[in-house]
């Protein structure tokens, strides 16, 4: 008896110190995210990032995103993903596609840790529009329109973050609602 007391107030801690820890995170995907853990522990965890987890595992990107940072991902839901072309993804899956998918992905991320009042401030600073280079080496437009923030990729696609500053241990994760492409 003493001892399922004591492994239920071990479990009630736990839960409350995660809790705590999470708290000032937005949910993501039915999730919680926590500060405490990386880009991929994180994301892992989202129902709503199933593709985007496949991805980065195929491109073989776990082990960099779990890495010290700092990054901000613009990171593409399911649906995002499903807006594409039918097959793309299927087709950028497949092995011999791995430089392919990890040029796409790549362009979804920087190297700074961005949260969205600093990318409201350049984007002010830059008289409205503020060029993002990612570590995939495209640019993307930043702007923004009251407290949405909106991306310009290569091809003059839009995305909008969706819900902004996920804290991470090893940066920033925005979530969007397209995916970003490169120039052809």
């Amino acid at each position: 008896m003493l001892r399922n007391k004591l492994f239920t107030a071990a479990a009630a801690l736990a839960l409350s110190t995660g809790a705590a820890a999470a708290q000032d995170n937005p949910m993501v995907g039915g999730a919680a995210m926590f500060a405490d853990k990386n880009i991929v522990e994180n994301a892992v965890n989202s129902a709503d990032h199933t593709t985007l987890v496949a991805a980065v595992q195929a491109a073989g990107l776990v082990e960099t995103l779990s890495g010290p940072g700092p990054f901000t991902v613009f990171a593409p839901t399911n649906a995002a993903f499903a807006n594409l072309q039918a097959g793309t993804v299927e087709t950028l899956l497949e092995p011999e596609n791995k430089a392919a998918l990890t040029k796409v992905l790549t362009c979804h991320v920087v190297a700074a840790d961005a949260m969205s009042m600093a990318i409201k401030g350049m984007v002010d600073d830059d008289g409205g529009t503020h060029p993002v280079e990612t570590v995939g080496g495209c640019i993307l437009q930043a702007t923004y329109d009251g407290d949405m923030i909106m991306l310009e990729d290569e091809r003059g696609r839009v995305a909008e973050v969706t819900i902004a500053d996920v804290d991470q241990s090893n940066g920033v994760i925005h979530v969007i609602d397209e995916v970003l492409l490169p120039a052809m």
